[in-house]
């Protein structure tokens, strides 16, 4: 079979492997689809995300759907469409036993994080543990269910806020995280969801999703304290400082996107101020359950993939998804 190998920065490389073999308690699976991501962007563009290097040959990709190959207990049937929870859950602890996603010695598909590497799914078939995989439902096509993992870490930094019902919501950054916490505020019952970008490319993605309101940050400023909550979800400083200053006295700010290991300038006047809650949010738990269930009741969602390569084409793949102004998600169909 073809699995693509990113070996060290922008050197990716399709080779031919032996097909993967399942083992008790496992499941071999067809993959159709494989989203990219902003860590896989880092594993190619620069070798490393954050202090994860590559070491050894990396299969990136750790959102993806496909269809079950084999099941040797029988519990799933040959050509059932899934999709895959990507982690392992490490070591349970007692002072966080609700938080299996934050236990130490845990594993994540496509990451440097572990050794050896934890392997992806930029591969035509992928091995995982049979409790890691979410049948689909009827009428949820394949495609569209690439995007569960990324929608479920939008619902996990969404549900990390709270109560959204009724609540004034912005998300700053409209990348496909941002399209997709849009997405999970508005099914959290948000009164009005607005979002922010640099750029018109996403912000015209936005609109068409639903978008309240949209907002050019390049051509002008947020309003002061008109949020209950603020979704942040690019990760630059400059959006975080803006994004203290866009809740309101007493609101809430999570903080969606990635940012670097590594000391950055941010304004925390306005968190001392107002006595804002500033709350961090990782990956997701179990929420590619509701994600899924999301999906399938919502078709429009499929919208925030706006390009599709083959395998060939992986470094072309890398290239659009690097371009937020011309894409959205990007995928790999396999």
């Amino acid at each position: 079979m073809r699995a693509l190998f990113i070996e060290s920065a922008q050197q990716a490389v399709l080779k031919d492997i032996d097909p993967p073999r399942p083992e008790a308690g496992e499941v071999l699976i067809d993959v159709d689809y494989v989203g990219i991501c902003g860590s896989d962007l880092h594993y190619y563009y620069e070798g490393a995300n954050g202090e994860f290097v590559v070491r050894e040959p990396l299969v990136p990709g750790h959102e993806l759907s496909g269809r079950m190959a084999l099941d040797p207990s029988g519990v799933f049937s040959p050509g059932q469409p899934v999709t895959v929870h990507p982690a392992r859950f490490g070591t349970e602890q007692a002072g966080y036993r609700e938080f299996p996603h934050l236990w130490p010695g845990g594993s994540y598909l496509g990451s440097a994080s572990t050794w050896p590497h934890t392997q992806g799914a930029a591969a035509e078939q992928l091995v995982v543990d049979q409790r890691m995989v979410i049948p689909l439902p009827e009428g949820l096509p394949v495609r569209r269910a690439a995007l569960a993992e990324p929608l479920a870490v939008a619902m996990h930094g969404v549900a990390r806020a709270g109560d959204l019902q009724g609540q004034r919501v912005l998300v700053s950054g409209a990348g496909p995280i941002g399209l997709l916490t849009l997405v999970a505020a508005r099914a959290a019952g948000a009164a009005t969801v607005d979002i922010s970008d640099v750029l018109e490319g996403p912000l015209e993605r936005a609109r068409q999703l639903g978008a309240d309101e949209v907002i050019n940050v390049a051509e002008s400023q947020l309003k002061v304290s008109a949020y209950d909550v603020v979704l942040e979800c690019s990760g630059a400083p400059v959006a975080i400082s803006a994004a203290l200053a866009a809740a309101r006295p007493a609101g809430t700010v999570v903080q969606v996107g990635m940012v670097p290991n590594e000391p950055r300038p941010v304004n925390l006047a306005p968190y001392i101020a107002k006595e804002l809650r500033l709350l961090g949010t990782f990956r997701f738990k179990d929420e590619i359950t509701a994600a899924v269930k999301l999906l399938a009741a919502d078709p429009g969602i499929e919208s925030v993939i706006t390009h599709e390569f083959s395998l060939e084409e992986a470094e072309a793949a890398f290239a659009a998804a690097r371009d937020s102004q011309a894409s959205g998600k990007v995928v790999l169909k396999l």
